[in-house]
């Protein structure tokens, strides 16, 4: 069957969703809620796994490609590993990649590779346990640094993501690209974003990318490698290292221009862009029993009104509400 090419109103071709299954998480890192945690969804608020192998089905029709699965934390919700089975067998589909933090994951290491799962993305953002238990309000560091090395031995393409934060981190920016030196992985270091459910209307950023490349420079001489194509980091290489150290400029967004993902809620809204308030309501249109033909059309419809990059899309919010917590987006 001949799938169609979904290309937004600025001409960015689209590939990727970024499909969160939760809005739950065993973690309360501090840059992502607040520390009593959030008002969690419903379960019937919730896509059931039914409705999302439907929406990905209908996404691979448009020209969707490749699926990172998130939450919240994906392994909190109960089943999975057989949706994932399920969902490998969509037509059109052709990588599936999981973000996670690493307390649930390891004990389902064979069957991600049975899947056919070749890359994870691990939230590590400290190699201090004591820093691990400030950041995350859980004493939990070994479980996940455990989770690390069995994703190596079992040759997992994994990436470490480190969100950068003043008074939190930052002594572990060296020694976190340092990782790269003696184990295949790329490290990633990233800007931090206002999601975290404050009522903050104003943010700083204090550790941009570039201040972060410098940092790693006073230790490390770097030469800048080449970057996957729609790539958000931005990859260098120390020397003689086994992997890599990258940079995301999630929040100076400068990787916008070539921006290839949307995303999908675990409520079922679509966000065309992270920095936007607003999306559409998929879940109303399943639920209202709507076509597949109706569902595809009110996905085009939606892409081809997308912000130009996101701070066009950060002049939609209404910023009376709260910054939404990452793990109601999707992470």
């Amino acid at each position: 069957m001949a799938h169609q090419k979904l290309v937004d109103n600025w001409g960015r071709p689209i590939n990727y969703l970024r499909l969160a299954i939760t809005d739950r998480c065993n973690l309360r890192c501090f840059y992502c809620m607040p520390e009593e945690g959030i008002k969690y969804l419903p379960k019937q608020a919730l896509l059931t796994y039914e409705e999302m192998e439907r929406l990905v089905s209908i996404f691979c029709q448009l020209g969707i490609e490749k699926i990172r699965i998130t939450g919240g934390e994906p392994f909190v919700r109960k089943d999975l590993v057989p949706f994932l089975y399920r969902l490998a067998e969509t037509e059109g589909l052709q990588t599936i990649n999981i973000t996670t933090n690493g307390l649930l994951t390891a004990q389902y290491l064979d069957d991600l590779k049975q899947i056919g799962v070749k890359s994870v993305n691990l939230s590590l953002d400290t190699l201090d346990q004591d820093r691990f238990k400030q950041i995350t309000r859980r004493d939990e560091f070994e479980k996940v640094y455990e989770t690390l090395i069995k994703l190596v031995d079992h040759g997992f393409d994994t990436k470490i993501n480190m969100v950068v934060m003043p008074g939190k981190n930052i002594e572990d920016i060296l020694p976190m690209a340092a990782l790269s030196l003696k184990m295949p992985v790329s490290v990633r270091f990233i800007e931090e974003m206002p999601f975290n459910g404050s009522t903050t209307d104003h943010y700083d950023l204090p550790w941009s990318s570039s201040r972060i490349i410098k940092e790693i420079e006073k230790e490390f001489p770097l030469q800048k490698i080449t970057d996957p194509k729609h790539a958000t980091a931005s990859h260098y290489k120390i020397p003689g290292s086994l992997g890599n150290v990258g940079v995301i400029a999630a929040y100076t967004r400068t990787f916008c221009g070539s921006c290839n993902r949307v995303r999908l809620t675990a409520q079922g809204e679509l966000r065309t862009c992270l920095y936007a308030n607003h999306g559409l309501d998929l879940k109303t249109l399943l639920r209202a029993d709507q076509s597949d033909q109706e569902i595809s059309q009110a996905i085009i419809n939606a892409i081809n009104n997308r912000h130009k990059d996101g701070f066009e899309a950060e002049k939609s919010r209404n910023f009376s509400d709260n910054w939404e917590s990452m793990s109601t987006i999707g992470g």
